[in-house]
């Protein structure tokens, strides 16, 4: 019986993807399917509530929801920033050997976490009106952004640990855990929108409690897990504060908070200018693309964060063989990915188009045209996130942010600002795709300049 345990253990083990291994495209994609689902799933949350309140509340508070997601998305990044830069450390620790300080280190970033989201939540709730008008919004639609935004915010807690987790699932090697968690809360938001905005007619208010109370179960459910002894690398366990490793954490997890931020300010400025050339239509128009593709995007993100820790680990352990290999498999895939995704969204622009906004014509002529010269952005936008994810997980934040900035920011924001005075309305619509180009050719350049440092190329 013992001989029999002993071989079903091997067998297991065997099955088992580890950091430590070489990845083939298969493995790679096997390991990288969770974390893509996961992600995908977790996107899900703002598409069902924008589709709720769309077909059941109205374009403007659709509209409105589409107005404050920006300012809120950037509070939320601040999870993203903790929880990539953390986890490359951690995984670099543990390709070093030292698992007791690794586990040190990821207790360090959760209660961090803890502490950054309730301060957050506290400013988000008291500045959500100022901001909101800030932003554009009047009459109806301002107060929808209020009741909608400090809703959230209460929840944001919730949500910054759940954003920390998803890297760190992938760290401890159990990806698929994080799936099973995520899976439940997408499920969970999905349920609750239909009972409080359909049911319970609850409007703004209950489409943010649904997606809040989702939120709390992606980030506390995976904390008690890690807080008892588990069969994963990462434990929660004794630690203190120390800023010089949260410095380093969030200075190269920063790349994540700019790539938040600044998609998070183009947004904003999206939706000015398309207040001015085609007002309140226009930017339920841009709230439909933003929610498409976020789960198109979360694909791409999804592997990144599959890929980030296991970067690093090799990194950690010096094997430049295999960061060669993970980068040029990778590149295949990102670009395989953006084609398919391009096409694909052009082929579902008018079935997605009309699930949003099929119940006014002009809007999801709009929205449909809109999403078709959108989707070419696609192409590139893979490679560019892998690419800015790449430098974070070999320990270097500052060409990491140089890449996000440039890519979600500089290029984006000149072009939303610049392109309408000459294409007009449709010079919105092309701007992140012309973005897209630069950034390209900006990451391109990063990767070719860096090869000799690192020994990937």
């Amino acid at each position: 019986m013992k001989g029999i345990e002993r071989i079903k253990m091997k067998s297991k083990k065997k099955m088992t993807i580890q950091l430590s291994d070489h990845f083939t495209y298969s493995k790679l994609l096997r390991f990288c399917l969770s974390p893509v689902i996961m992600m995908v799933f977790t996107s899900i949350y703002g598409v069902v509530d924008g589709l709720f309140v769309s077909n059941f509340v109205g374009k403007v508070s659709f509209a409105a929801i589409n107005l404050i997601m920006p300012f809120i998305m950037i509070l939320g990044g601040i999870g993203f920033m903790i929880g990539t830069g953390g986890s490359v450390w951690v995984a670099k620790t543990l390709g070093e050997g030292s698992r007791e300080k690794a586990n040190q280190y990821f207790t360090m970033m959760i209660v961090f976490t803890a502490i950054c989201g309730v301060i957050v939540s506290i400013l988000g709730i008291v500045f959500m009106r100022p901001i909101s008008i800030l932003l554009g919004a009047t009459g109806e639609m301002l107060e929808d952004c209020v009741i909608y935004g400090r809703a959230t915010m209460v929840f944001n807690t919730g949500f910054m640990l759940q954003n920390v987790f998803h890297t760190f699932f992938t760290t401890a090697e159990k990806p698929k855990l994080g799936l099973a968690v995520t899976v439940a809360a997408g499920l969970a938001n999905m349920v609750l929108d239909a009972l409080f905005i359909v049911v319970f007619q609850w409007g703004v208010a209950g489409a943010a409690i649904a997606t809040g109370v989702s939120e709390l179960m992606g980030g506390f459910l995976p904390f008690f897990y890690f807080l008892r002894p588990n069969s994963s690398l990462l434990r929660l366990t004794k630690t203190r504060l120390e800023g010089r490793i949260l410095l380093k954490a969030c200075s190269n997890g920063a790349s994540e908070l700019m790539s938040n931020i600044s998609g998070s300010l183009v947004s904003m400025l999206y939706n000015f200018q398309l207040l001015r050339f085609a007002g309140e239509d226009g930017v339920a128009a841009y709230g439909v693309l933003m929610y498409i593709q976020f789960v198109f995007v979360a694909i791409f993100i999804g592997y990144t964060i599959g890929t980030a820790p296991v970067v690093s680990y090799h990194y950690g352990a010096g094997n430049h063989g295999e960061l060669k290999n993970l980068l040029k498999k990778s590149i295949v895939l990102m670009g395989a990915a953006g084609v398919t995704m391009m096409l694909l969204a052009q082929v579902l622009s008018g079935p997605l188009a009309r699930i949003f906004v099929g119940y006014d014509a002009g809007l999801f002529e709009m929205t449909r045209h809109a999403f078709k010269i959108f989707a070419f952005s696609f192409i590139l936008a893979g490679f560019n996130i892998f690419a800015s994810t790449f430098f974070t997980a070999l320990n270097n934040g500052g060409i990491s942010a140089s890449i996000s900035f440039l890519r979600t920011l500089v290029f984006q924001m000149s072009s939303v600002l610049i392109l309408p005075i000459l294409l007009g309305l449709e010079g919105i619509w092309w701007a992140i795709t012309v973005a897209e180009v630069y950034a390209f050719v900006i990451s391109g350049a990063f990767l070719a300049v860096k090869r000799k440092k690192y020994h990937y190329w």
